[in-house]
């Protein structure tokens, strides 16, 4: 997979890239756990979530955030590296002018920058995210959640406890017109340690559903603009 450079708000991003042999196939992009916790784009879970969506014929990429292996400037407490995502979404569409659709699937603090980006880009049509933290940053900017998407994590997340993320996931599921599919891997840790395979079955069983139309939300009654 080509290693790229490409220009972000603070220098240049370091990212891992492939593009999808069809010019107008979806973009994933995969945004990685928290800078100053060992977060990369080389973790073992953003990886695994790179490969899935490149076999399924996505354009695919994942980056360090600013700070982090090559890529430049310094870690920004989340607005920075929003940013970031959005520049690295930018440089993918500008390749891939096509494409009409997107998704996002972060893990971690990835999953908090991922679900602020997915209200600020309306081609996103889907989100993964794994092991959020309801109890660490405010996810109250969804309000509405516009897309569909997955919230995963770990039974025994001791980062993340269940009931924060049941209470973020109850929230969500108050709203018309999206569906959010809520999964919980048994015995799991914030980390999967030992889990990674259980996760990422998951993680791919509702990619393929919705790929294939399944798990279509309710018609939403029509807003007046």
């Amino acid at each position: 997979m080509p290693e790229v450079i490409f220009n972000g708000p603070a220098g240049r991003l370091e990212g891992r890239y492939q593009p999808s042999k069809e010019k107008s196939a979806p973009i994933a992009l995969i945004l990685h756990p928290h800078p100053q916790f060992g977060g990369t784009m080389n973790n073992q879970i953003v990886y695994q979530l790179f490969y899935m969506f490149q076999k399924r014929g996505f354009t695919t990429l994942r980056f360090n955030f600013r700070g982090i292996g090559r890529s430049q400037g310094e870690f920004d407490h989340g607005a920075g590296e929003l940013s970031d995502a959005a520049s690295a979404l930018d440089w993918v569409q500008s390749l891939h002018p096509d494409s009409k659709t997107c998704w996002v699937a972060g893990y971690s603090f990835g999953s908090w920058i991922g679900m602020q980006l997915l209200m600020r880009r309306p081609e996103i049509e889907g989100f993964m995210s794994i092991a959020p933290q309801p109890n660490t940053y405010d996810f109250s900017f969804l309000a509405p959640c516009p897309s569909s998407g997955l919230i995963i994590n770990g039974e025994a997340d001791k980062v993340a406890p269940e009931k924060d993320v049941n209470g973020l996931v109850e929230k969500l599921k108050t709203q018309k017109g999206i569906l959010i599919t809520h999964r919980t891997v048994p015995g799991a840790n914030h980390f999967f340690n030992g889990q990674v395979e259980s996760l990422m079955s998951e993680c791919e069983d509702y990619l393929d559903r919705r790929l294939n139309g399944e798990l279509v939300p309710e018609p939403a009654a029509k807003r007046i603009r």
